[in-house]
């Protein structure tokens, strides 16, 4: 008997995934949950395994192919097939499935002298992104399996405006602009082409899009982390052997900060249209850097979460964020994020939003500086804050507040005890 193994749901916001890595090659035996491939969607890399132990009789997309939800990854044969029945499998699953003709197709007929063998290969995936930017598909260079066009093909075409655009009233392809074009680059034996992983493209994409899409402003301020770590010193040990788990940083900042979203909703909000929705729950996302780019799992109902609890669970996101283990509904949402910079050593940074939130609070390192307390200079531990913040929901005096209310809390944490 053999079973067909499938791309499995992805989540509700991700519909496709690129096939990074198979585990395994045809003729191999495998057991029955054991790993055969892994996929990268834009938000994790997450593994496939077979549901039942056999041979591995046919592979049916390669490495950095583009699929969606549903589709048919592999075959396992419990017993054996003849090659006959696999290459009949094969060739009925990499059937391009057939596609209806569009508004872009009848467009792109339209205009003499077009060929369009490109078109007829796009997924639909593919070919919503093609007729939602109006391009022609014959101007992108494919890099999948027989010529075909991938998303990935596409989207690098838009960033670099590689791509003609047909005219709105006359189907007529148009030049891109000359000045987001970039010139063919010779190749040069000292240098290395690595190809972006789908969450590197997806980390750009959207961060420029951040860029271009909020009226982006930064504010900064101080805080003299002296009252914390004096707290952590003192109960280190105690907070440990209770509850199994260092008491950190990031749990005060979580608390300091949603109080402070408390007082101040705008920067909990979001706009959507013409419409602003303020968020009567707090959602907050914790920026983890991995070696294949920066996720952000978001704490849900943080405000209802013990220090032990946000220690907990910062941790296990941690590990399994390094480890490609997270869960695409554990990155989903969040209301508002924070950025720890300092454990790179970074002193000063302006963060870059998480659309659609309107507020990231970024944290620097700790440094020991001469400041003047009670008109005596003193050396404390200070850390500079930054928060970015879309200008067009909140006002400035808005996001200084924010600031100066974060400050307070971690100068003074008996106030994140008695919630002021």
């Amino acid at each position: 008997m053999s079973i067909e193994v499938n791309v499995p749901i992805l989540g509700e916001s991700v519909s496709e995934a690129t096939v990074a890595t198979w585990l395994k090659k045809e003729g191999d035996r495998v057991n029955a949950d054991e790993p055969l491939v892994e996929l990268e969607t834009d938000k994790v890399t997450l593994e496939v395994n077979s549901p039942i132990s056999g041979t591995l009789s046919s592979i049916l997309c390669e490495e950095g192919a583009e699929v969606e939800a549903g589709a048919l990854l592999c075959v396992i044969d419990e017993g054996t097939k003849t090659s006959a029945q696999i290459s009949k499998q094969v060739s009925k699953a990499m059937s391009p499935p057939k596609l209806e003709t569009g508004e872009l197709e009848q467009k792109q007929e339209r205009a003499a002298g077009l060929n369009l063998p490109a078109l007829k290969t796009l997924s639909p995936a593919v070919r919503k992104l093609v007729d939602d930017n109006n391009l022609d598909p014959n101007q992108i260079k494919p890099s999948g399996k027989d010529g075909r066009l991938l998303k990935v093909d596409v989207l690098g075409a838009i960033e670099n405006g590689t791509a003609k655009v047909f005219a709105q009233s006359s189907g007529l392809p148009i030049e891109p602009n000359a000045k987001s074009s970039l010139p063919s680059r010779p190749d040069d034996p000292r240098e290395e082409r690595v190809k972006m992983n789908r969450l590197r493209q997806v980390i750009a994409r959207r961060l420029k899009e951040a860029q271009n899409t909020a009226a982006m402003l930064t504010t900064y301020n101080e805080v003299d982390m002296g009252a914390i770590m004096e707290l952590r010193s003192e109960y280190r040990e105690t907070f440990e052997k209770k509850h199994g788990v260092r008491l950190g940083f990031m749990s005060f900042f979580i608390k300091a900060c949603v109080n402070a979203l408390k007082e101040l909703p705008a920067v909990n909000a979001e706009i959507y249209n013409d419409e602003i929705i303020y968020k009567n729950f707090y959602d907050i996302g914790v920026a983890v850097g991995t070696p294949q780019g920066l996720v952000v799992p978001v704490l849900r109902e943080a405000d209802k979460l013990g220090f032990a609890q946000l220690e907990k669970s910062i941790n296990d996101f941690g590990v399994r964020a390094r480890d490609g283990k997270l869960a695409i509904e554990e990155m989903k949402g969040g209301t508002f994020t924070i950025s720890n910079g300092g454990v790179y050593g970074s002193l000063m940074s302006s963060p870059i939003l998480n659309p659609p939130q309107s507020g990231i609070l970024g944290m620097h390192k700790i440094q020991s500086r001469p400041m003047a307390v009670n008109g005596v200079v003193e050396i404390r531990s200070m850390m500079y804050l930054a928060l970015s913040y879309d200008h067009r929901i909140v006002d400035g005096r808005e996001a200084v507040t924010f600031l100066v209310r974060v400050k307070e809390a971690l100068e003074d944490p008996r106030r994140l005890l008695i919630d002021m």
